[in-house]
């Protein structure tokens, strides 16, 4: 079992910053988050967060200009590039799909994040399938050409949230090119299906874990009480990482899992230590039998 982390995570770090702490707490790889970079004074004036002043994110317009800088960061700390983390979709620029394959390639990092499109209800879920479909065969054929993997991510939201709605969209294609992340996290949300059972349905598509927590909590909306899901620390959550790691090791799953942690308990310094230990502590007993 190798480790790695999405830098989406550390807001606040810079590339680099986040690979000096990754090496300090022995993770094994890195997941870098590739996406447009922000040009509004207001944005950019803002404290860093998850989703728009996120200091640790590579820019996508430039990610193949800058792959060997970016490769030589996580090189210099003893890192291997797990994977370029966008947020594109089949339906999008296949030039920038195709520019982030070819930064991957010359990071030797073998997977990139293309995910499948979000649910829609006025188009509907059958039409939605089919243009996945069809976007998708044109990823693959980049894949092909340039010898790195697409993978989707299950993803509440999405056409997507469960493994067996994941299983339905990649049967049609090669699992050497068109991959399934399968998140922890995300399925507390939307598409849980016990553990084992959803990396079975998974089967050869399986090319990732990302692993992070979630709950379900009572808050007020529009002046009513109702459950909605929220992020929740790795050790205050509703996802059972002993039934995931051992189901994991029943199906003989020996590659990266992907840290991911959006609580904001202790700050991201921290939670990269602690979070890297109490999953180390579960896998080692997993696998040494004592769990």
């Amino acid at each position: 079992m190798k480790y790695s982390l999405f830098t989406v995570s550390v807001p606040e770090m810079t590339l680099e910053e986040a690979a000096q702490k990754m090496k300090e707490y022995g993770y094994d790889g890195v997941d870098w988050r590739v996406t447009t970079i922000p040009t509004d004074p207001q944005i950019l004036a803002e404290e860093p967060s998850y989703w728009r002043n996120n200091i640790c994110t590579v820019d996508i317009e430039q990610v193949d200009k800058i792959a060997d800088e970016v490769g030589e960061i996580a090189r210099k700390y003893g890192l291997e590039v797990n994977a370029l983390a966008t947020y594109l979709e089949s339906s999008d620029s296949l030039e920038k799909i195709e520019k982030c394959m070819i930064a991957a390639k010359k990071m030797g990092c073998s997977r990139i994040r293309v995910n499948a499109r979000k649910y829609d209800a006025e188009k509907g879920y059958n039409m939605l399938f089919s243009e996945d479909v069809a976007g998708f065969t044109k990823v693959q054929e980049l894949a092909k050409k340039h010898g790195v993997k697409a993978d989707f991510e299950m993803h509440m939201g999405t056409i997507v949230p469960s493994a067996s709605a994941a299983r339905r969209l990649a049967s049609y294609f090669d699992p050497k090119y068109i991959g399934v992340i399968y998140d922890t996290g995300n399925v507390i949300y939307e598409g849980y299906e016990e553990y084992k059972m959803a990396l079975e349905i998974l089967g050869p598509y399986l090319d990732l874990v990302h692993i992070k927590n979630a709950k379900w909590v009572k808050k007020e909306i529009d002046g009513k009480e109702k459950y909605v899901a929220d992020w929740a620390a790795f050790i205050d959550g509703y996802a059972d990482f002993e039934k995931v790691f051992r189901a994991l090791k029943e199906i003989g799953y020996d590659g990266y899992v992907t840290f991911e942690d959006f609580s904001s308990d202790v700050s991201s310094d921290e939670k990269l230590k602690i979070d890297i230990a109490y999953i180390r502590n579960i896998v080692d007993a997993i696998w040494s039998g004592d769990k």
